[in-house]
């Protein structure tokens, strides 16, 4: 086989992986998932599977990142004006109703890693400061009088509403009610409260 075959097989292996993983961490928890299970699930040795991945931590971060790459979620909410970065987060939001194994991922990753001893515990620490970080920019650019206090009060909704949503999903709308979120705190600055420019698809 060429290289760039083996370059491909490899890849498509590493992607079946990741896939895997984020349905084991999701289910089980990063402390009490195996790579043993891993590995039966992707039809490896123990052996062969830390040959693609390293080992569990590096895995974990693995998967992580690659959720941030699919979405872009962190350069979208840089990108535009306050409102159009809003808008985005609407669109983050309205993608991960169709990834519940993403949502599941994150909810129980982010409470485990509270403990500073958790693998990804600098992680969760840079992408929270980060995510409020540019909310808060897109508050101040719509002109909300206190757009940090704003921010955190959105994520604080974004996350409480994922688990409302895991335990209810035919009941909770989580783009509705951030959209209504958003609205509220943007009355706050005295503007009107749409935030796209077109209906979602």
């Amino acid at each position: 086989m060429s290289t760039r075959g083996e370059y491909a097989k490899g890849r498509a292996r590493r992607e079946q992986i990741l896939t895997e993983a984020v349905a084991l961490f999701a289910g089980s928890g990063y402390q009490a998932a195996s790579l043993r299970d891993l590995a039966a699930r992707c039809g490896l040795s123990q052996a062969g599977l830390l040959h693609h991945v390293g080992g569990k931590e590096a895995l974990l971060l693995a998967v992580l990142r690659q959720r941030d790459v699919e979405d872009a979620a962190a350069l979208e909410l840089q990108a535009g004006t306050g409102r159009e970065r809003l808008a985005a987060l609407l669109d983050v939001v309205r993608r991960n109703v169709g990834r519940r194994g993403t949502v599941e991922l994150f909810s129980v990753l982010s409470a485990e890693a509270t403990s500073p001893a958790h693998p990804a515990h600098a992680f969760f620490d840079e992408r929270y400061r980060q995510v409020v970080a540019a909310l808060t920019d897109a508050f101040a650019d719509c002109g909300h009088p206190r757009p940090g206090s704003a921010a955190r009060r959105l994520v604080a909704v974004l996350d409480g509403l994922q688990v409302q949503w895991l335990l209810h999903p035919d009941d909770v709308d989580m783009v509705a009610e951030v959209d209504a979120q958003i609205a509220v705190e943007l009355a706050s600055a005295g503007g009107s409260s749409r935030v796209w420019t077109q209906p979602a698809g």
